[in-house]
């Protein structure tokens, strides 16, 4: 109690006077800094849980990431490029739970250290409760949209044009001294050394592409051009020894220089086309069938992303609201209000279910787009309702209550 009153300042004694003035003067002068209060707390546990969250995702997402890339040959610089392009998607996933964790675990305290029930005491009601909640909500849906509408797309699109330029990167498929590669099916290819000046020294070449020949190449040293056709690599001083299975014969060659096609051996990534996560808002808004013919969906598709943009920010403030509200239902307990953390979140379950329900229908017919915004829905008539069962809790039969008072 002690902290309480000197968080919230709430005025120790009333005046004699009519109670509903008093009331009123209580009102004006604590709530807006219990909002305050409220808010601040929010914030700084949205602010922690995000962190810890997008962390956990985000290591994930690298470890990932740098088994593929590493392992292809690129450099770390190319592997940081990449985490950091997928930070933004991830930011955006986490957001929502950060959120929901953020108003469960605030409501929690406050109704442990009793601040919620001195509030309450002086005529606060759960719908005047959730005003800090909502407010809280509203910044994290802004946050949202941000990331949403303008971050995301644009990170996944420079991320598929990395992709695809990496995808056809001779030094890092290629260029790797001192291991056996194999870059495509049917091929081996060793380096011993690699100068300073970019000449490879002793280089080994095995090509069984072809079922009628083996053809082994060694050289004293190569280098990589590049010509208008593609890469090539030229090999100097060197041997090639060709081997036919059917007639068991080995032949032997000696070149002073030999140039070998190597663009082959690269498979580019060339899948350039957009997709709809790649465009900007703006688009999809002003120029839906434009867009559609772009990426080469249908219109359906357009709408599901377009709208799904906006319902993915609504999912913070639905959180919020969801996670505030199931918490008020539960009285105080020294065995705190582990069961209604356990409605909250069989609540957002039921919300996922919504969304996955709703998924099919929306990308098949385009004219079933408000379906998207169906999870938001039913998330704020479930806050909305418990909000109500909190307000006015179930009262004891007439009956019963008559019996007590002539007892």
């Amino acid at each position: 109690m002690h902290a309480v009153d000197q968080r919230l300042v709430l005025p120790q004694t009333l005046d004699h006077g009519p109670s509903r003035p008093t009331l009123c003067r209580v009102k004006g002068s604590a709530l807006p800094r219990f909002d305050r209060y409220v808010l601040s707390q929010l914030m700084v546990l949205f602010g922690f849980f995000a962190l810890v969250l997008v962390a956990v995702y985000w290591v994930n997402r690298a470890v990932v990431l740098f088994d593929r890339l590493i392992a292809d040959g690129h450099s770390a610089g190319v592997f940081l490029e990449f985490t950091a392009l997928s930070l933004p998607g991830v930011i955006a996933l986490v957001l929502p739970m950060a959120s929901f964790a953020a108003a469960v675990y605030v409501t929690n305290r406050l109704m442990g250290d009793s601040e919620l029930t001195v509030v309450q005491a002086t005529g606060y009601s759960p719908w005047r409760l959730a005003r800090p909640v909502v407010m809280f909500g509203l910044i994290v849906a802004l946050m949202m949209s941000a990331l949403t509408h303008v971050l995301v797309p644009a990170s996944m699109a420079q991320l598929k044009e990395r992709e695809v330029e990496i995808s056809g990167s001779v030094s890092a498929r290629l260029l790797r001294e001192g291991a056996f590669l194999h870059p495509g099916p049917g091929v081996t290819f060793f380096i011993r050394d690699i100068t300073p000046e970019g000449e490879l020294r002793d280089v080994y070449l095995s090509d069984r592409r072809q079922d009628d020949r083996e053809v082994t190449y060694t050289a004293e040293r190569a280098y990589v051009v590049q010509a208008e056709e593609g890469p090539r690599l030229v090999m100097v001083s060197g041997l090639a020894q060709t081997l036919r299975p059917d007639t068991r014969t080995l032949s032997t060659t000696l070149f002073q220089d030999f140039t070998y096609d190597i663009s082959t051996l690269i498979v580019q990534n060339q899948n350039l086309s957009l997709r709809p996560r790649h465009l900007p808002t703006w688009d999809l808004l002003t120029r839906p069938e434009a867009m559609a013919a772009l990426t080469d969906v249908p219109l359906a598709r357009i709408n599901e992303e377009l709208h799904g943009r906006f319902q993915q920010a609504l999912l913070g403030l639905v959180a919020a609201l969801i996670g505030f509200s199931t918490l008020l239902t539960g009285s105080f307990s020294r065995f705190g209000v582990g069961r209604q953390i356990v409605v909250a979140i069989f609540l957002l379950v039921l919300i996922k279910l919504v969304e996955s329900a709703v998924t099919e229908p929306t990308r098949n017919n385009a004219a079933l787009w408000p379906l998207i915004y169906l999870p938001s829905v039913v998330g704020v008539a479930m806050a909305v309702g418990v909000l109500h069962l909190a307000a006015r809790p179930f009262r004891k039969p007439r009956g019963a209550a008559m019996t007590e008072v002539s007892a």
